[in-house]
């Protein structure tokens, strides 16, 4: 009956158009009335609770990283390196967007900041060459996810924190289904673009592309500096955060030049307004997270797969056909925080390594931000290319299919996610 009330509260809100926020916090409050268990006071505390946890400091300073990189030119300036190198070929510049992507992702951990990069700068090129803007749109928006997966990454975070698994495994877990991300669309991205008519780019000299990689090096100095620190132990993903941001504001202001101390401001203030709307998100979350532990869904939810217990690869096919669906309905971050309590328990129960099982679940997540109805990071790329969202929708589909073949090799193969761990522990 738990669970009933659970699912109702908390849809049943959503549908009604209130924030999710909002929403969970009430689904907890309903959980409460349900149990007789009301207490304002309670509510009050496990907001605070959820809020007052020292790994989400992370967040607001990888947030603030991503908005100095994009203002500071270190994005544009990835972009530049990859044109350089493949832009000449047929289809270069789906080649530059999904190199940019993968080098963009290990800088940021946001998909919706790396999109929106990407998309400023490459759609009116692919345009202007022939490129179709919805398959382009698509390809962007399908490059931008990569972002969750390969560290840093916000979503990790977020998971690690809500669950209790280790932040500093789930970047290390994350970095090869990444790279196999970034590699299935080139693969995808090689046969369609054969059905196209393009323009192609000038062949850089070899003195252009040794000036990009010069101009690019600061840059792609940052992923080596939060992966070697993170693997030596010389600090926690939070305190990369933190040198995540001071080094973009450090290359902005001094090296690139391209962010003044006035354009700090409004800098500073567009990363509080994002961090403000995840931090009460968690702060939200923690309140029905606590009832959800108290009316004891997780053993519940036990009882439903017990069959699947014993066969971890099916289970693993079931959550993943869940965590498809709720992504048609829900984004990545509120589905980590009402599932992810519920289902990691489950997961252990059936012998899964929860650092696995919290890649996959991410990974999975994130395919809701490019399929509609919600497909956050699709609409954004819509909003820059200015075309419907059912055009990107048909734009989009190879990349999808591609990505769902990637999640059925995971999960046939879970040892390619949990090998990189094991060289980690040790």
């Amino acid at each position: 009956m738990a669970l009933a009330v659970f699912l109702s509260s908390l849809f049943g809100l959503m549908l009604l158009g209130m924030p999710i926020a909002f929403a969970l916090m009430l689904t907890g409050v309903a959980l409460m009335v349900h149990l007789d268990f009301f207490d304002a006071q309670l509510v009050a505390q496990n907001m605070l609770s959820g809020a007052d946890n020292y790994p989400l400091m992370a967040v607001p300073f990888f947030i603030l990283a991503g908005e100095l990189m994009n203002a500071g030119g270190i994005s544009q300036r990835i972009i530049n390196l990859a044109v350089s190198l493949v832009g000449h070929i047929r289809g270069g510049l789906g080649y530059v967007t999904i190199g940019a992507s993968v080098m963009l992702a290990s800088l940021s951990g946001s998909a919706i900041a790396d999109t929106a990069a990407l998309a400023t700068l490459l759609i009116p090129m692919m345009r202007d060459n022939g490129y179709p803007v919805p398959r382009s749109a698509g390809l962007i928006a399908s490059g931008g996810i990569i972002a969750p997966i390969i560290p840093p990454s916000m979503p990790f975070i977020i998971f690690g924190v809500t669950t209790n698994t280790s932040i500093s495994g789930l970047f290390m877990a994350g970095i090869v289904p990444g790279l196999l991300m970034g590699a299935g669309l080139v693969i995808t991205w090689m046969f369609v673009v054969r059905g196209m008519t393009v323009k192609l780019q000038p062949k850089a000299s070899w003195g252009k592309r040794r000036t990009a990689l010069v101009e690019g090096v600061w840059a792609l100095a940052l992923p080596v500096i939060i992966i070697g620190g993170l693997r030596g132990g010389i600090f926690t993903p939070t305190e990369a955060a933190v040198v995540a941001a001071v080094y973009s504001l450090v290359v902005a202001l001094f090296v690139y030049r391209q962010v003044t101390l006035k354009d700090l401001v409004p800098l500073l203030v567009q990363a509080a307004r994002t961090t403000s709307t995840v931090m009460f998100l968690c702060a939200a979350a923690l309140v029905s997270s606590y009832m959800v532990t108290l009316a004891d869904l997780p053993q519940q939810m036990n009882e439903m797969l017990a069959p699947l217990l014993h066969e971890p690869k099916l289970l693993m096919v079931a959550i993943t056909l869940l965590l498809l669906a709720v992504g048609t309905v829900m984004d990545l971050t509120p589905t980590i925080l009402v599932l992810g309590p519920v289902l990691t328990p489950l997961a252990a129960a059936a012998g899964i390594d929860p650092t696995y099982f919290g890649v996959m679940f991410v990974l999975t997540g994130t395919l809701g931000l490019i399929h509609p109805p919600v497909c956050t990071v699709l609409n954004v790329v819509c909003g820059v290319a200015r075309i419907s969202l059912e055009s990107a929708t048909r734009g989009i589909w190879p990349f999808l299919l591609t990505y769902l073949l990637l999640l059925s090799l995971l999960i046939a193969v879970p040892e390619i996610v949990t090998a990189p761990l094991t060289l980690f522990r040790h």
